[in-house]
């Protein structure tokens, strides 16, 4: 998960722990960049001698509110930094989160880097052939603290694998869970107005959208099935998309799956596809899906949720943090919802589809001359994202100068942040939660996540709804470990650096299967026209691309 939306709501649902200890910081000023046998000091002085400079770029995010007297150039989040581990952090720019990919290309076009920033995979290795970044292979083995570098790899290290080109870290992983999986979240309380079953088939999931179309529960001057945004395939569409619409037809969006002969195949141009893509023009056709859902991103599209136009939507776990809107109202609770595993077309169960839980790299600058710092920020946030009890001075890292939650997101001014590459949280939370046993949670999220919803249950904060829809006995996470016992997910089987015509041609195919896609859902062209966007892709590099992912798959056996 992890666009910047993505990590916005995901993050609303997150809890931050900070704990103080023990970084090192700078090396002595003037050394060459990295080459400092001295580990980074964590306990900082407070001496301007100590202090190191490191330079970022950061997205304007429109969850991000600051404190009164602070932005992005003087924070408390920034203090901390410098005050704990002697790094200052300054921006280089500041772009608005929707501008904020295109500055990161043009910055690279340039040859203007900040210290260290976040690209994607294709960045990683353009920035590497252009030898325009460090290798980092030698300054995070020195500087990278022992719990850093146990965290990084809790997946046996398939995750840093990705960083690596030719043998050398060349960034490190934007890391998260990839067990995070989509569901179907329905409003309940319709369902029993209307006496309509729960939806366990894709029959089922079509009959509902049909009678909440039909019937209008919410009252509104036009009802839909089912809430679509603009994007649709994007793993950056949490909420609002159709990735896990597609795998309740066994279709999968852009990934490598085994292909019976040994071999690796591109989900995009399977058959299963085609029948998805018909299905979804067929609930067009009959006014089931926003004709308008073209041009309106995820919140544009939301607003039908919040009024009570629709009451069904696919998303992730952390989709009751955007649901709240509509579903908490003048401290009221006025929609009840309930998350429901995805549906199958047949008998066969649903696999999710995930990824390998990183999609971006923080990369370093081959100019910088402090990398040890950037290395300095990563120990920090790990240990503050990860105690289950933070001093006050460490709540500054989420909450700011006030040190308690206000809802302003000040944990998105870490400029370096990865995430935990596993968790318990569905075998723990739901289990916490019904008994009321905060004695059984084991992290500092589990602790965070109880904490809100006790506060709706217990009644002292309604607007904490959505944390037990998460978090809950019946919520999102309670459906993890069914799933992962069943293993009723697919994983995509290619984790390595893109390789050259991927690198090359994966925007363009991408770009021109959202087009053809998008036609056939809006019913502008036959579904037939699938079969001629196989064809193109094959032709547009798409068949070199599988040579390629297969001579890196058989060379990994």
């Amino acid at each position: 998960m992890k666009s910047k939306k993505a990590l916005v709501m995901i993050s609303l649902t997150l809890a931050l722990a900070i704990t103080g200890c023990g970084f090192k910081t700078s090396s002595e000023p003037n050394q060459p960049p990295g080459n400092s046998k001295e580990p980074i000091q964590t306990t900082g002085t407070g001496n301007s001698k100590d202090i190191i400079e490191v330079s970022t770029v950061s997205p304007s995010d429109p969850y991000l509110k600051f404190d009164e007297g602070e932005d992005f150039d003087k924070n408390s989040v920034y203090d901390a930094y410098e005050k704990d581990i002697g790094v200052k952090i300054t921006n280089k720019w500041i772009a608005d989160v929707s501008q904020f990919k295109e500055r990161v290309k043009i910055a690279i076009a340039s040859n203007d880097l900040p210290d260290f920033l976040l690209v994607n995979a294709a960045q990683l290795k353009e920035l590497t052939e252009a030898d325009m970044i460090m290798d980092l292979t030698e300054i995070y083995d020195q500087h990278a603290t022992e719990e850093t570098k146990k965290f990084l790899t809790m997946d046996g290290g398939m995750q840093m694998k990705t960083a690596m080109i030719d043998g050398k870290m060349m960034g490190i992983p934007s890391s998260y869970n990839p067990f995070n999986y989509q569901f179907l979240f329905v409003r309940t309380d319709w369902l029993k107005e209307l006496g309509l079953p729960e939806p366990k088939t894709m029959e089922d999931f079509i009959e509902i959208a049909e009678a909440f179309k039909a019937k209008n529960p919410g009252g509104t001057k036009q009802a839909y099935g089912i809430a679509v945004s603009k994007n649709p395939f994007s793993n950056e569409t949490g909420v609002t998309g159709l990735r896990a619409f597609l795998n309740g037809y066994h279709a999968y969006e852009n990934i490598w799956m085994e292909d019976g002969n040994g071999g690796l195949m591109n989900s995009d141009i399977q058959p299963e596809m085609k029948q998805a893509l018909a299905a979804l023009q067929d609930m067009f056709k009959k006014g089931l899906i926003d004709p308008e859902f073209a041009v309106k991103d995820s919140e544009k599209a939301a607003e039908l949720i919040y009024d009570g136009s629709i009451g069904m939507v696919f998303g992730a776990s952390w989709t009751p943090a955007q649901l709240v809107q509509g579903a908490v109202k003048d401290g009221k609770v006025v929609q009840e919802w309930g998350v429901f595993p995805i549906p199958s077309i047949d008998n066969k169960p649903t696999l999710n589809q995930i990824g390998l839980g990183v999609d971006e790299y923080y990369v370093i600058s081959k100019k910088a001359k402090h990398p040890e710092g950037v290395i300095g920020l990563l120990n920090q946030w790990i240990v503050v994202d990860n105690t289950m009890n933070p001093t006050d001075e460490q709540k500054i890292y989420l909450y700011g100068k006030d040190k308690q939650e206000k809802g302003n997101n000040y944990w998105l001014l870490n400029p370096l942040r990865v995430g935990k590459q596993m968790d318990n949280n569905g075998e723990i939370l739901p289990k916490a939660i019904e008994t009321k046993d905060p004695s059984i949670l084991q992290t500092a999220d589990q602790k965070g996540r109880y904490e809100r919803a006790m506060k709706f249950i217990d009644g002292s904060d309604i607007n904490m709804w959505w944390e037990v829809l998460i978090s809950g006995p019946n919520g999102a996470v309670s459906h993890n470990p069914k799933i992962q016992q069943n293993k009723e997910y697919l994983q995509n089987k290619f984790y390595g650096a893109p390789t050259p015509t991927m690198a090359d041609r994966q925007e363009i195919l991408t770009k021109k299967r959202d087009e053809i896609f998008i036609k056939i859902i809006m019913n502008q062209v036959s579904v037939d026209e699938f079969d001629t966007f196989v064809e193109e892709w094959k032709k547009l590099g798409g068949d070199e691309i599988t040579k390629e992912v297969n001579e890196w798959y058989q060379s990994m056996k």
